[in-house]
C-alpha cells in the first residue's frame, strides 16, 4: 500500500489557498481515480482505492497544518507501513510557483506541518513532493500571503502541472524515489 499525504487546513475559508496546495492535488488524484474522500479515522479524511492494481490510501489530515504529523503517524501505525511506502504532498516557499522538487529528506523550513511530521515520525528521512508557492513580496507577512488565495494567474500556472503531478503520484507506487527524482527533478 501506498500513502499519499496531502497537507493543508480544512473548511472552505481555506479553499484555494497556496498552504492548501497539497490537498488540491490530492483532490485531483482523487478525482483522477475515482476515489472519494467518505470517510475520517485519526483526524483525518481519508480514502482506499486502486490505480493499476496497486492499493493507495489518500489522506487529508484536518488537525489543520500544524498538527499534521498527529494523523499521518497514526495511519503510519495503523496500516504498518514503511516510510518508502509514504508520500507527503505540500507547498514551499522557496520554489517558484507551480514547479515542484522531490525530496526524500532534509529540515522543515520552517514549514509547521513538515515540522509536526518529522516530530511525529521521529526522523526527516520520508519523501516529500513540495508544490511552489514562491515568496510573499512587498513586505507581506508569510501567514498571511500562505493563508491567502491563489490568484487566478497562478490558479491557471497550478492547473498546468496536475498531470505532470498526478503522474508522478502513480509513478511513486512503482519507480526507486531515486528514479522518480530522476525523472521529475
Amino acid at each position: 500500500m501506498k500513502m499519499i499525504v496531502g497537507l493543508g487546513n480544512p473548511g472552505k475559508q481555506y479553499a484555494n489557498t497556496r498552504h492548501n496546495i497539497g490537498f488540491m492535488l490530492v483532490d485531483k488524484f482523487a478525482e483522477e481515480n475515482n476515489f472519494y474522500f467518505d470517510k475520517n479515522k485519526f483526524n483525518a479524511d481519508y480514502s482506499i482505492g486502486y490505480v493499476n492494481g496497486i492499493k493507495y490510501l489518500l489522506v487529508k489530515p484536518t488537525t489543520y497544518m500544524n498538527l499534521s504529523g498527529e494523523a499521518i503517524r497514526k495511519f503510519y501505525d495503523y496500516f504498518d507501513l514503511e516510510l518508502e511506502d509514504v508520500l507527503i504532498i505540500y507547498d514551499d516557499l522557496d520554489t517558484k510557483t507551480a514547479n515542484f522538487r522531490l525530496r526524500n529528506r532534509g529540515s522543515s523550513g520552517g514549514h509547521n506541518g513538515i515540522k509536526s511530521t518529522i516530530n511525529h515520525l521521529g526522523t526527516d528521512k520520508f519523501n516529500r513532493l513540495k508544490i511552489g508557492i514562491d515568496r510573499p513580496t512587498n513586505g507581506m507577512k508569510v501567514a498571511d500571503y500562505v493563508l491567502g488565495r491563489f490568484t487566478n494567474d497562478e490558479l491557471s500556472e497550478i492547473e498546468k502541472i496536475y498531470k505532470k503531478s498526478t503522474d508522478c503520484i502513480k509513478d511513486f507506487a512503482t519507480f526507486s524515489f531515486a528514479e522518480l527524482m530522476n525523472k521529475y527533478n
